[in-house]
């Protein structure tokens, strides 16, 4: 027994369209949807989270840099504060003096 083409015990290979086995060839329109569509999305959607990893490190770097520039802006003030209120202190204190001897002559 010769064959022509390739077929399989079960389905032989025939050129009469009205004989081949319709699960053969099936049409687009008959295809159904494929099972792991949810996969597929799951997939893209990590693909997209991939994708958008360094924008979200970015944004996080950027955020604890404006943290640190505000924390230094409060710390100057606090020291520029400090500052001024012993200056202020020196003034009093001379001041004082300068009324101590005014009263004393």
């Amino acid at each position: 027994m010769s064959t022509t083409g390739t077929g399989t015990i079960d389905r032989p290979v025939t050129r009469d369209p009205k004989k081949q086995d319709p699960t053969m060839n099936p049409s687009f329109t008959d295809t159904p949807a494929p099972v792991n569509s949810g996969a597929l999305e799951a997939r893209q959607n990590r693909n997209l989270e991939m994708q958008l990893i360094p924008e979200a490190l970015a944004r996080a770097h950027m955020h604890q840099r404006l943290q640190e520039a505000e924390s230094e802006r409060r710390a100057h003030r606090v020291a520029t504060a400090r500052r001024m209120q012993r200056r202020a202190e020196r003034a009093s204190m001379r001041a004082r003096r300068a009324l101590a001897m005014a009263v004393m002559q």
